[in-house]
């Protein structure tokens, strides 16, 4: 189970835990000022805290956003109507995120995995609470 993992994954990880965290930072500060939701907006702040692994300067070490080759915005990627497309884009960016982590720990460190798992269901509800 214990593999190690390739440098280019590692790249992939870093990529993807921060794309986690930043898109659950979003709705919870949504939630947290624009309608002072102090329930919803701990339960993303316990959520964010729990996407956290020991090897972040193993990831730091391969990270290399300047030459990110999709670094550049796509016209989808622009275009919100309203806050609430802002929440549902960061909530699907999160979910999607915490798949892949999962996924790519099932390679590694299976205890990860299953903690990004319990995170990726935990944003489905809250999805479902903070938008409905």
């Amino acid at each position: 189970m214990n593999n190690q993992l390739s440098p280019e994954l590692y790249r992939v990880i870093d990529a993807n835990l921060n794309r986690l965290k930043e898109g659950i930072r979003v709705v919870e500060d949504i939630v947290r000022y624009k309608n002072n939701n102090k329930e919803l907006s701990y339960r993303l702040k316990q959520l964010r805290h729990k996407a956290r692994i020991k090897e972040i300067l193993e990831l730091l070490k391969e990270r290399d956003s300047i030459n990110d080759v999709l670094r550049t915005s796509i016209k989808s990627e622009l275009n919100r109507n309203d806050i609430s497309a802002i929440i549902l884009a960061n909530f699907k960016r999160a979910q999607e995120s915490a798949r892949v982590l999962e996924e790519l720990y099932k390679l590694h460190n299976i205890d990860y995995s299953e903690n990004f798992k319990y995170i990726r269901y935990e944003l489905y509800a809250l999805e479902k609470e903070v938008l409905l």
